[in-house]
C-alpha cells in the first residue's frame, strides 16, 4: 500500500476491510528515510508536558507526508495525554501548516475547541527553537481497603453503588437512570445523592467516597462528560463541573473523596484482580473507553481518550460523527465497528434498531456459529493487534484487559485469539512483551463500584 508517497508493507489485513492501513505501520515506513529533526511538546494542567522527539523528510516531495505525520502525532498526544498548548520545533512550513489546522475554521477545529474547553485555556500552537522538558505528575491512588467506604459508578444507562467495609462489599445496588437525555442537572445531582445515601444506610459511618464516571475529570471536577450531554453550557458550568464534589460534601461533610475517569477505574480493578501493575484497560461498548495504571501502580492524570486517537491511515477510513475525523479508534473498537462491518459480511441490520440492538443481532448470530458474524469479529481481532502495537509504543504496558459488550461471548473469544495470532506473526517483539486477556471471575468480583470505593486515602 502507498499513502502520500510512503510505501507500507502489511502482512495481516482484515478480510472485511482490505483498505485498512495501520497507522503504526505507516509511521514505521515514514521514519525509515526521515532524517530532519522535529520535536513536539504538548502542555496540560499544572505545567505537565508530553514530549515526542522524531524526524521528518524536510523535502518538497514529502511535504504532504511530513504534515500528515506530524498532525497525526499531535492529535495522538492531545487525546492520549491532553493539552492546550502545542510546542513545535522544526520546519517552519510544517509548523505553520499545523497551526492553521488547529485553529478556528481549520481541519482540526474540533480538537482545538474541545481541548480549550476542557483545560479552560485558549488553545495555541507555537514554534520554538527547543521544546520544553517532559513533566508528569502520576499519583498513587486506589487500592485502599480500610474503613467504611462508598464506591459510585455512573454509567450511561444505570448507576451502581457499593458499600465497602475493610475491603468487603456489604451492599450493592444498580438503578436504571437516564442521564444522557436529561437536561436538568438537578436530576443528575439527586440521583447521585440518592445512591450515596442508599449505600450509607448499610454502614455505621462513611469514611471516604470514590467515584467512577465516564468523561474527563481534572482535580475531581467534571470538564466534559457524555452523561451531561443535554445540559446547557451555562448550567454545566454552574452545576455540573463540581457536581460530585457538591453531592459528597453536602451529604457527608468533610470526608476524603476522589473522582476518576471510569476507564482508569477499570484499569485499577484490573491491577487489583491481577495483583500486578502496568495495566491498560480497553472497554469496547458504546465507544472505546480506556484507562491506564502505570508500572508503579499510579494513575497518570492523562486523558486516555483513545477513541479519538487515529489508528487507520487509509484516506477513505470511516468518519466519526462527533469529532468529524477519520480513522480513529471509536470506529474500530466499539459497537460501531461491528455495525460498520456487518453489511460487508452480508448481514443486513434493521435500520430502526438502536446501535446496541444491532450489536445484539450480530452477537446472536455469532453464538449460533454464523460464519458471516465470525468474519466481523475476526476482522476486529486484526484491527486490535495492529492498534495494540501502536498503543504499546505509547504506553509500554504489560497487561491489556479487554472489556465491554463487544468483547462478550464467542465474539470476544475470537477477537482475542485472532489478535494474538496477528501479534505473533507481525509483531513478535510486542507479542513477547504484553499479556492481552479477558476479565476473570476475580475481576468481576472486584467490580467497578467496589474498585471506585478504594480510590481515596483516609485522613491520618
Amino acid at each position: 500500500m502507498k499513502h502520500l508517497g510512503i510505501e507500507v508493507t502489511i502482512k495481516n489485513v482484515p478480510s472485511l476491510d482490505p483498505g485498512f492501513l495501520p497507522l503504526n505501520r505507516y509511521y514505521e515506513s515514514f521514519r525509515k528515510d526521515a532524517k530532519e529533526p522535529f520535536d513536539i511538546a504538548v502542555e496540560r494542567a499544572s505545567g505537565q508536558m508530553a514530549v515526542f522527539k522524531t524526524a521528518i523528510h524536510g523535502t518538497p516531495e514529502f511535504f504532504d507526508a511530513d504534515v500528515y505525520y506530524v498532525e497525526r502525532l499531535v492529535k495522538t498526544l492531545l487525546w492520549m495525554k491532553g493539552g492546550f498548548k502545542v510546542y513545535l520545533s522544526g520546519s517552519e512550513a510544517v509548523c505553520d501548516a499545523i497551526a492553521k489546522m488547529y485553529a478556528a475554521g481549520g481541519q482540526q477545529e474540533f480538537d482545538w475547541d474541545y481541548m480549550a474547553s476542557v483545560f479552560e485555556q485558549p488553545f495555541q500552537v507555537v514554534r520554538v527553537d527547543k521544546v520544553p522538558e517532559a513533566k508528569d505528575e502520576p499519583k498513587r491512588i486506589g487500592g485502599h481497603l480500610d474503613g467504611c467506604r462508598i464506591g459510585f459508578d455512573a454509567g450511561g444507562s444505570d448507576r451502581k453503588v457499593s458499600a465497602v467495609i475493610d475491603g468487603e462489599s456489604v451492599y450493592s445496588e444498580e438503578v436504571v437512570w437516564f442521564p444522557k437525555t436529561n437536561s436538568d442537572p438537578d436530576y443528575h445531582y439527586e440521583g447521585i445523592v440518592a445512591a450515596l445515601k442508599s449505600a450509607a444506610e448499610h454502614m455505621p459511618r462513611v469514611d471516604a467516597v470514590g467515584v467512577s464516571s465516564a468523561g474527563v475529570y481534572i482535580n475531581n471536577r467534571t470538564m466534559n462528560a457524555s452523561l451531561f450531554l443535554k445540559v446547557p453550557k451555562d448550567q454545566f458550568d454552574a452545576k455540573v463541573k463540581d457536581i460530585y464534589i457538591r453531592a459528597i460534601t453536602d451529604t457527608f461533610g468533610d470526608v476524603p473523596y476522589a473522582v476518576i475517569n471510569d476507564g482508569d477505574v477499570s484499569a485499577l480493578a484490573g491491577t487489583m484482580s491481577l495483583n500486578d501493575n502496568n495495566v491498560l484497560g480497553i472497554a469496547m461498548g458504546t465507544s472505546e473507553a480506556v484507562g491506564y495504571v502505570d508500572e508503579n501502580g499510579c494513575i497518570t492524570g492523562w486523558l486516555n481518550e483513545l477513541a479519538f486517537v487515529p489508528v487507520d491511515a487509509a484516506p477513505d477510513a470511516m468518519r466519526d460523527e462527533w469529532s468529524g475525523d477519520i480513522g480513529c479508534g471509536v470506529k474500530y473498537f466499539s459497537q460501531d465497528s461491528v455495525i460498520k462491518l456487518a453489511p460487508r459480511a452480508g448481514i443486513e441490520l434493521d435500520e430502526s434498531l438502536s446501535p446496541a440492538e444491532k450489536l445484539k443481532v450480530v452477537q446472536k448470530l455469532m453464538e449460533a456459529d454464523d460464519p458471516r458474524a465470525a468474519k466481523i469479529y475476526d476482522s476486529i481481532g486484526v484491527y486490535l493487534a495492529h492498534a495494540l502495537a501502536l498503543y504499546f509504543d505509547l504506553y509500554h504496558f504489560k497487561h491489556v484487559l479487554l472489556l465491554g459488550r463487544v468483547m462478550s461471548g464467542k465474539g470476544g473469544d475470537l477477537i482475542l485469539s485472532r489478535c494474538k495470532e496477528v501479534l505473533a506473526d507481525e509483531y513478535p517483539e510486542v507479542n513477547k512483551a504484553i499479556l492481552p486477556s479477558l476479565p476473570d471471575e476475580k475481576f468481576r468480583r472486584v467490580g467497578q463500584s467496589a474498585a471506585a470505593a478504594s480510590l481515596p486515602e483516609l485522613k491520618k
